[in-house]
Formats: C-alpha cells, structure tokens, sequence
C-alpha cells in the first residue's frame, strides 16, 4: 500500500495502481474517455491529464502509477485549456448533431461535453463518410462517430482474446474494422458484446436499443435468460454442459425447476425463440441441453446443498397433481410446511402425464420426477377428487387450487354433436389410460397447436389409417411447434391451414367436414377472429371422427366449487394467488387457462412463495444449488464461430415411429453435446464488464453529499 494526496486528499492506495482509477473509486472525478476500468490504460485521450507535485508539465493520470508521497492535482486552469483543446481535437471528426444519436442522454462523449463545454466553432469540423453499417448480426457500426479511443479494440484483443477488431487506415482516415473489412460473422467474432458494451459513444451499438423497450439492461442483453417463465438461468447450465460438468448444470437448472428431466422432453422452450445466437444462425438447441444434463446428473451436488428449513406445525393441501401443483408443493415442504397432495386421476403428473402423449414425455421420467417429490415428505393421494376446498380448510391452514383445464372446448357449430365428435382433453386421457377412444378410420382434428398434433399423431398411433389436421391460422402463423408439424407431415398427417370449418357432416354419425379457405384472419379490438373467406373455396374431407382441439377450459362450477370463478377460471387477486376465500389459494391452468409446463411450474412457484408468507415464513423459496465459480472473461478465438450448424436430436424414422408410441426423439448424442453448448453466445459475460464511470455519476453523489 502506499499513502498519495489527490487534490489535497490523502488517499491509502495499491502501489502500482494507476491514480485515474485510484481517483474515481475515491470518489474523486478526473474526466477521461479512453479509459476503462476493465481495460488496459493507454492515455491517448488525454482528457485525464493532471500535474504531479516536482514535476513540469503535465501527465495522463491513466498511465501515472501510485507510489509513496505522490502529490497530484487534478484542476487548475492549464490543465482546463489542455482538455478543452484535446476534446475539441476529438470533435472535429464527429458529427455536430446530438438528438438524432440512438446513444442521446447516455453517451460518455456528450457527458464530457458538458463538463468540459469546448468551443467546437473554432476548429474546422470534418466529415469522415464511412459506410454505415447494419450488414452484421446484432450490431450497428458507424465509424462516423468513431473518436478512436481504442476502447472496442483493446475490448476485443485484450479482455476477450478474439482479436477480431483492429486499426485500419484509408486515405484519409483512421478507423476501427476487421480484417480486409468483412462482415464480424466471416472474421470469427464471437457476438460477446464486449465492443458494444465499452463504446462510449454511438460507434458501435446493439440494434435492439433498451431505450425502445421495457426490458432492463439485463433483461434484453441475456434473453433467454428473460424469455424462460422460470427465469433459469441458461448461460450458466450451459458453460457448464460444455465443460462437461452436467451435475453443476443439472443444479443451476434445479435452482428454479423441480422437474428438469420432464421439461428436456416438453418445454416449449421460448427461451430459444428470444436466443441471440438465432440472430447470427440459428438458436442455441437449449432444450435438449437440458434434457442431456438433466439425464447424466447424478444428484450428489444439488441434493447435498438442497434447503429444508425446520418443521412450522402448518399443514397444507395442494388439490391437482399437475407441474403447477406438484412444484408448489416440492417448495412448500421445503420451507417446512407438511404437504398432502390430492390428485383425481389414478396417478400425478396432471397433462404431462394424461395430456402429452408417451411417444414425447415416457411416463418413467414422469415418475422418477414425481418420485423425487414424493421423498421429501409431500404425502400422494390419487383417486382423491376434491369437490369443495372450502371444506378442507377444517383440516389445513391453507389450500392450493391447482387442478388446471382438462376439459375440451366443443365448437358451436352445425354437426358438433353428432356420434364420432370427441374432444381433445378426453381423447388424449383415454388414449394415456389405454382406454378405448371411440376413433374410426378416417380422423379430423381442428386445431393448430401443440396439443392437436398430440391428437392427430397419437391418432395415427391408434390406427387411424388417414388423418387430416386442419387449422384457421396460415402455415406460417400456426401455434404449434416447428418440430411437431414436421414431425406429423414425415408420419403421414395431413395438413390444412387456413381452413374455417364450416359444418360437420353426416346425419346421426359423422360423415366428414365442409372447410372454406380462409383470405384473411386477424383479430379486432376485443380480440375477436375477423375473418374473409375465399368465395369458391368450399371443400369437403371424408371423415368418421372429428377431435375438438382449440382449446381448453376448467371443469367447474362456481356454486358447487364455493369460489368464485371469472369466465370459467378461478379468479384470484392483481398480481397474486389469494381467491375469494382466505386461505384458499389457486395456480397453473385454473385461473390463465392452458398453457405451457414451465409457466405452471413459474406459477406453482409464485404459489408457494405466497403461501409460506401467508402461514408466517418469509416467502423465500430460492435455493442457491451449483457451486460459484469465476467466470473466464477472456473466451479467446475459435475459427468459424459464426458458421457453427445446430446440433439436432436423433429422430426415430417416421416408418417405425408412427404406429408405436415409444419414444420418438432420442436427444442430441453424446458426441454431439458439447459441440451443441460450445455455439453459446455467452451474453452474460456482458454484464460482468465494469459500467462507465461519468460525470454525471460523481456530481450526484457530490450533490447528495452536500445535502
């Protein structure tokens, strides 16, 4: 250590450490715009200079180092003239206007501006015209607004190892670009965002700006991370898959899941719709990531370090063995409460088991996950329908309702009951049960989501010798899953969309489906279907089944629940899970209808948390279950980074696939797993680069200070 004085200041310091930095973690401002934290120091701005007491002239305090009895001053009027000119020098190449920078009010450069109040008019300003580029993934470069700071280069070179950015020289100008200036997908980069990050102007900038959108910063640079209801955190578990380390990652993805190995098979996986690396090719295949962890962890890291806090002596009934009940009770029992879970049908597991059919979910997984649960002390009773939870709060000091939407949705429409018309949630259940369905031979599913092509497949599964599946919305609009209607087309089913149905045929039994081709399909203000038909179009498919799936709904009735429900649904208060008895909570499907397994398993959790504090806790269900570790910010070069091809999942062949209903997606293979994690962005090491330190930072806390 050693003791300097700044501006009168005596300061205890690091010897060697540069007195710019020793400055500002002071709480002592020296402008500057070259130097970063992170960064080695390089003084070309030469905005930090200060005098250093025996010394003439003056020093750039970036590369001054600190020793014992170091005297510097940091304002005095030469000092203030040498700044001026520097930044003048500097905003001769950069463009005059201000408001129409996307960087405008957070911009290093206008803050400097503001401090230092150059003169620009004396100085004969220049315009660089270098090509505005948008040609490259996820980035803008302007080199108009360059200051060349060396920030984004020492960013690339230094911080990160990629070494993709450097100085380059035209005629007339110097800038910063690739090598023989192509585009940062042919030159490797690594789309860390490091540049962007370090720039302090608008040079170089992400082109989704957190200025349009309601995202916080952390939000927008790590998507996935946003885009999942559970907010698990991907980039973790997944630099550990590639490393190898699977039980770490499985315990990153237990932090936030009970089930882990259910939601590889079936999540909806949205976090790969928001996946940056989506922008340079395609997504990172995050799912099967975690259903190939979720497989190889052993258990021993996140079982050792698993909470469970002391017995309260409260008792609570969670009503429906679904994801949402299931992961309200698994934290409920953590938090020390005694859970008995009441499940109607002959086993838990709720859609995942008697929705989705076997050939996505296999029911051992389903089990082996219930089974977890289970051993923690949660107390199963199946074949336990509940008909008024009011009456259970005789016998527990609260109740969860999460008993989710198993009843199908049957159309209004000519035909819709005749003998041969079936309903999505009934067919599904009856085919998991291996009960008799009622299928002929020729099947028509209406509907375009996931849980249609469930129909229509676990249809051709029954034997159905022909199925047609036909929807409103257009091929590229349908709900369902890209792989899932891939799947069903290599399997045989037909496919309709932008079909209305007009009218079940057929006298006492079906006898097919009048369909027109839909022109145009939107909805109005109240969110009702405006639809234009093609005039001409009417068509007819023969058929001896026709299965309901557009949607569906909870199977209660409000006066003999005891709660009060709204259009169907459980209705529980803004922003919470309290319905309208005290004590009596509702989660999952029940009250927002159906939707995906890992928002249930977001809402269970928001249950739960809800229900320890109403029963004294403090609401605290988060679990800390993967060790820490330190992130290497330094990820080095990797030649083709961008061209990198998603690893895709072993199919079983749609010949032997599509009368069975084993499993039919065999995941990504061994050899291709961490090949698969190695295409992560990394977005999050973004967020571990140290913020600008500005001006305006300084004179807020000096402000505050003086109050």
């Amino acid at each position: 250590m050693a003791t300097i004085v700044i501006d009168g200041q005596s300061l205890e310091v690091e010897e060697g450490k540069n007195i710019l930095d020793c400055a500002l973690d002071a709480g002592i401002y020296i402008p500057h715009l070259c130097h970063h934290k992170d960064l080695n120091p390089l003084g070309s701005c030469r905005l930090c200079i200060v005098n250093v007491e025996g010394e003439d002239g003056v020093t750039t305090s970036c590369t001054l180092k600190a020793k014992e009895g170091l005297v510097v001053t940091t304002e005095s009027d030469e000092i203030k003239r040498l700044r001026m000119l520097a930044l003048e020098l500097l905003l001769a190449g950069h463009p005059e206007e201000c408001t129409g920078c996307p960087k405008y009010g957070n911009c290093e450069l206008q803050m400097l501006i503001q401090y230092i109040g150059p003169k620009t008019g004396r100085l004969n300003m220049r315009t660089k015209g270098f090509k505005h580029e948008e040609g490259n993934p996820m980035f803008i470069h302007d080199m108009n607004r360059c200051i060349l700071c060396g920030r984004c280069v020492r960013a690339c070179n230094e911080l990160r190892g990629v070494e993709v950015l450097q100085y380059k020289q035209n005629e007339m100008e110097t800038y910063v670009g690739t090598l023989h200036d192509q585009l940062l997908k042919d030159s490797d980069c690594r789309f860390c965002g490091a540049c962007a990050e370090v720039c302090p102007t608008g040079t170089i900038r992400d082109k989704f700006q957190l200025l349009e959108s309601d995202r916080s910063k952390e939000e927008a640079i790590v998507s996935c991370r946003y885009a999942c209801p559970a907010h698990t955190d991907v980039p973790r578990y997944v630099r550990f898959a590639k490393e190898g380390k699977y039980d770490e990652a499985a315990a990153v993805i237990r932090e936030k899941v009970p089930f882990p190995k259910a939601l590889g098979y079936v999540c909806n996986h949205l976090c790969e719709s928001d996946c940056n690396r989506g922008q340079v090719n395609e997504a990172i295949s995050i799912r099967n990531i975690k259903r190939y962890v979720s497989e190889k962890d052993t258990g021993k890291i996140w079982m050792e370090k698993s909470k469970q806090l002391d017995e309260t002596g409260k008792k609570v009934c969670v009503v429906g063995g679904g994801p949402a009940g299931m992961t309200a009770a698994y934290y409920l029992r953590k938090q020390g409460h005694q859970v008995t879970l009441k499940e109607a049908l002959p086993n838990v597991g709720g859609m995942m088991r008697y929705g989705i059919p076997a050939y996505r979910l296999p029911r051992t997984v389903i089990e082996d996950e219930a089974r977890t649960i289970e051993d923690i002390g949660i107390k199963f009773e199946t074949g336990a329908k509940v008909e008024r939870p009011v009456d259970l709060l005789e016998d527990f000091d609260a109740v969860l309702m999460a008993t989710g939407a198993h009843k199908g949705v049957r159309l209004p429409m000519e035909g819709s009951e005749l003998d041969g018309v079936l309903l999505n949630a009934d067919f599904l259940r009856q085919a998991s049960l291996e009960e008799i369905t009622g299928i002929g031979e020729k099947v028509i599913v209406l509907g375009g989501g996931n849980v249609a092509f469930d129909c229509a497949r676990s249809a051709k599964r029954l034997g159905a010798s022909e199925v047609h599946l036909a929807c409103l919305e257009s091929r590229e609009a349908m709900p369902a899953d890209e792989e899932e209607i891939h799947q069903a087309m290599e399997e045989g089913i037909h496919i309709h969309p932008g079909r209305t149905f007009e009218r079940i045929t057929g006298t006492s039994a079906v006898a097919g489906v009048d369909f027109m081709k839909v022109a145009s399909f939107e909805f109005d203000e109240n969110k009702r279907p405006v639809i234009t038909k093609d005039e001409g179009s009417a068509h007819h498919i023969e058929g001896d089944t026709v299965i309901f799936a557009v949607g569906q709904r909870p199977d209660l009735v409000e006066e003999e629940l005891g709660l009060e429900l709204s259009r169907g649904y459980i209705k529980v208060g803004s922003g919470n899970k309290n319905t309208s008895v005290k004590g009596i909570f509702a989660a999952g499907d029940v009250i927002y209808g159906t939707n995906s397994v890992v928002m249930a398993v977001e809402s269970g959790r928001q249950a739960a948390s809800e229900i320890d504090r109403y029963l004294g806790g403090d609401g605290d269900i988060s679990e800390v279950l993967a060790p820490e570790t330190t992130i290497d910010q330094f990820i080095g070069q990797y030649k083709g980074f961008g061209h990198l091809e998603r690893k895709e999942p072993v199919l079983v062949c749609p010949q032997d696939r599509k009368d069975s209903f084993e499993l039919v997606d065999k995941g990504i293979s061994d050899s291709d797993i961490c090949g698969e994690a190695e295409r992560c962005l990394q977005c999050d090491l973004r967020l571990h680069i140290s913020p600008a330190r500005t001006w305006g930072d300084y004179s807020e806390k000096k402000e505050a200070a003086d109050r």
